[in-house]
This record gives structure tokens, sequence and C-alpha cells, in this order.
């Protein structure tokens, strides 16, 4: 796995060199001199959209963290959001890394709950924001047959794995394949052990959907609100660089770049792959690659910048940690999830 990753980085690299070479390094300049302090907004319009998506992820938690300060959640959420862009763990580190960080102040499993319900309503919002506004919007932009098959395709593959997903939530089925292999005698006493601790979990998760029936509908609407600030965003963009700043092409810009990032989410980083897709974009909308590029590379700085944001306030939390407990807790790696989940009960 980590070859996979280091050559998925290289690969990406080369993708990326390859755009900017074949595009031109004097389109791409001129383009970001034109930009110029105007990166500013569009980095603080994604600010705006991550405290909407903090709201989303608030109705997702049950029990004593229900009542954390909403800054305190924000600040556990952008920790979270660079540990998954920062590290190849693909996108789990950074769920482990809230998970561990809400239970530093309540003991329990409502932390890997609350963690697990709230992956779950973000990417269950962001394909029906997608579905919907390509219904409502792409219709209007003249796009080649094969990309609505592709995006119906791909759209539909993804959303019976979210709605499976949500299936196993609800009744409490996550742990199933574990206890089946414990029932039969697979997996020894570490596996036993872990068996009750899973089963732990999927309690807490059908007594959320129990307590909490519209909490769901109600996290995935303010995720909706947050994926809307980037057709803000990408009309901005366009009111910069451009004569006709229009915003079905805004929103359509957007809606091909986000879908073409969930059928390519499990390449570490995106490097190369997300500049690509927003060349892909432009062009499918009448726009030159060059400006795609342009607002590939804008889009970047503002990930690196809010990522580094996150590290920030990772490394504040880890300083307190250390300092109250004289524990240090280091970036959390794929395999450490049933550790994690293990140290909840014990702490319980």
């Amino acid at each position: 796995m980590k070859k996979f990753h280091a050559w998925s980085v290289i690969l990406g690299i080369i993708l990326l060199a390859l755009l900017i070479w074949q595009i031109g390094v004097d389109a791409l300049w001129q383009d970001l001199k034109l930009l110029g302090w105007g990166l500013l907004p569009l980095i603080l319009i994604e600010g705006v959209a991550d405290l909407f998506h903090t709201l989303g992820w608030r109705h997702c938690l049950s029990g004593p963290h229900r009542s954390l300060p909403f800054f305190h959640i924000v600040c556990i959420r952008m920790a979270g959001y660079s540990i998954n862009y920062l590290t190849p763990t693909a996108g789990l580190g950074g769920e482990v890394t809230k998970g561990t960080l809400l239970s530093l102040n309540h003991r329990g499993p409502q932390a890997a709950t609350g963690v697990i319900i709230g992956k779950l309503s973000y990417s269950l919002a962001q394909l029906l924001f997608v579905v919907l506004g390509s219904v409502i919007v792409l219709w209007r932009i003249d796009l080649p047959v094969g990309v609505w098959m592709a995006m119906l395709a791909a759209s539909t593959i993804l959303g019976a794995g979210i709605l499976g997903f949500l299936a196993v939530q609800k009744y409490g089925k996550l742990g199933s394949i574990v206890r089946w292999l414990v029932a039969h005698k697979v997996g020894g006493k570490t596996l036993k052990k872990a068996t009750h601790h899973i089963t732990q979990v999927d309690n807490d998760l059908k007594l959320f959907y129990k307590e909490h029936p519209l909490d769901l509908p109600l996290s995935m609407f303010w995720h909706a609100v947050g994926f809307s600030c980037g057709i803000v965003q990408s009309w901005y963009f366009l009111f910069i660089l451009t004569d006709d700043p229009s915003l079905v092409i805004a929103a359509g810009i957007w809606l091909l770049g986000t879908w073409l990032d969930l059928v390519s989410f499990a390449i570490p980083f995106n490097i190369g792959i997300f500049e690509a897709t927003r060349v892909i974009a432009f062009r499918l909308v009448g726009f030159t690659s060059a400006l795609g590029l342009t607002y590939g590379v804008a889009l970047r700085l503002e990930q690196i910048f809010w990522a580094g944001v996150g590290l920030l306030i990772y490394a504040v939390f880890v300083l307190r940690s250390s300092q109250r407990d004289g524990k240090k807790r280091f970036f959390p790696k794929k395999e450490n999830l049933s550790r994690f989940l293990h140290d909840l009960h014990e702490e319980q």
C-alpha cells in the first residue's frame, strides 16, 4: 500500500508537470497574476463552507458530544481535515483523529458513532447535491452523451454503496462479519475482544437513528449549504477572470469538478488529478484549458492553507493533551482504528 501511495504521488506530480508544460507556464502565470489578491476571498469562502459543514456534523453527534461548544467542534473538524489531506490514509486517518479528539472530552463509543454517521451524512449529501444539481443545471450546458452516461453509471454505483452503508448503520450491522467469524471460532481471543467493542458501536448507531430520526436530514441540509459555497467560489473566480460570470456556468463547473472528485477519491492527495479534472470541467463548459488549470491551482492553494490551519490546531490539541496527562498522540494510521475503538471502551 505504501508503494501504491508513493507511485500515485510520483505519477500525479508527473501529470501536473505535463499539464503545465502542455498548457504553458506563461498562460498559467498570466492568469494567476490577474487573480492576484482575489485568491484571498476564494480562501475565505471555503472557510465559510467549513462552518456550514461543521453545523452538519454537529447533528451527527450523540450523547455528551452534542453539547460541545461550536468552535471546539470546528477545531476538531479542521484538525481531522488536515490529517486526511496531508497523510495518505484514504480518508480514514482524519476520521480517527476526529474521534480521538472527541474522546478527549467525553469517553465512550459515541465518539466513534459521531464520526461514522458524519462520514455517511457528508458523502450522501454530496452525492445527492451533485445528482440534483446536474439535473437542474447541466442540461442547460451542451455536454457529450458519453459524459452523461459516465456520470449516471458512477452515480448509481456510488449511491448504492452509500445507501448500503446507511442500512448497515441503521440496523447495527457494522460488526456483523466480525461477529460471524467469532461465532465460527475464527480469529481467537483478539477478534473476540474486538467484537465486543464493535457491538457497542453498533448499539449506539441503532440508538442514534431511533432517538434522532431528523438529525441525518438536517445534517445533510447544512452540508448542502456548504456545497453551495463552492458554486459561489466558482462564480467569483469567473467574475475576476472572465467577461461572462454566469451563475449557471459556475454551478456547472463546480458540479462537474465535484463529480470527478467523487470517482477519483481513492487516489492519495489527488496531485495532478485534481488539477486535470478542473481543466476538463472548464473545457466542457467552453473555457480554455489555461483558465481551468488556474482554477485548479487556486483551489489547491486554498486547500493547502486550510490544511495548514488544521495542522496547527491539531498541534495545539496534542500539546494540551500531553500537558494534561503526559501522553503524546501522534498521527493515526489506518490500522489504529480497531485500537482506537478498544481504547474508547477501556477508558469508558
